[in-house]
C-alpha cells in the first residue's frame, strides 16, 4: 500500500502518537499528569482516585485517534471515511488555532482558571508549537489532496 499524501500521513502519525501519549498519562498517574502539563488539579484528582482525569484524558485520546484515522484515510492508507474533506478542514483548523492562539489567550485573559497555565508557559509554548506543526501537516496535506478528496470513492 502506498502513501498518497505524506503531509497527511505525518499529521496522522503525530495525532496517533498524541493519542497514545494521553493513554500513557492515564496509566502513569498523577506524576504523569504533572509532567505532561495537565496541571496540579488534575494530578490531585487522579491521586485521590477520581475518575474525572482519566475520563477527560480518554476522551481527548479518542478524539486524537479518530483524527489520526482521518489523516490516514486522506493519505490513502485506509478506506475513505465519511465527510473526509470536512473533517480534514476541521482538524486542520483546530490544530492551527490551538497552535496559534493558546499562548496569547492564556497570557492575555485574566481568569483564575488559567492561572496554572500562565505559570506553566514552557508547556504552553511547546504544546502550541507541536499543535502548529501538526496543523500545518493536516492543512498542507488537505490542500494537496483537495481535488482528489472531492471525488466520491466506493
Amino acid at each position: 500500500m502506498s502513501i498518497n499524501n505524506k503531509a497527511l500521513f505525518l499529521g496522522a502519525i503525530f495525532s496517533l502518537i498524541a493519542a497514545l501519549a494521553h493513554l500513557a498519562v492515564i496509566i502513569g498517574g498523577p506524576d504523569w499528569y504533572r509532567a505532561f502539563g495537565a496541571g496540579e488539579d488534575m494530578a490531585r484528582l487522579a491521586a485521590s482516585g477520581s475518575s474525572y482525569p482519566a475520563t477527560v484524558t480518554l476522551m481527548i485520546a479518542t478524539i486524537l485517534f479518530i483524527w489520526s484515522m482521518y489523516g490516514f484515510s486522506g493519505a490513502g492508507l485506509i478506506r475513505r471515511l465519511p465527510l473526509l474533506r470536512l473533517a480534514l478542514v476541521f482538524i486542520s483548523a483546530v490544530y492551527l488555532l490551538r497552535g496559534l492562539l493558546a499562548v496569547p489567550v492564556v497570557m492575555l485573559v485574566d481568569s483564575p482558571y488559567l492561572n496554572e497555565l500562565q505559570q506553566n508557559i514552557t508547556f504552553m509554548l511547546v504544546s502550541s508549537f507541536i499543535c502548529l506543526l501538526i496543523g500545518i501537516c493536516y492543512a498542507l496535506g488537505t490542500a494537496q489532496a483537495w481535488s482528489e478528496l472531492k471525488k466520491k470513492k466506493p
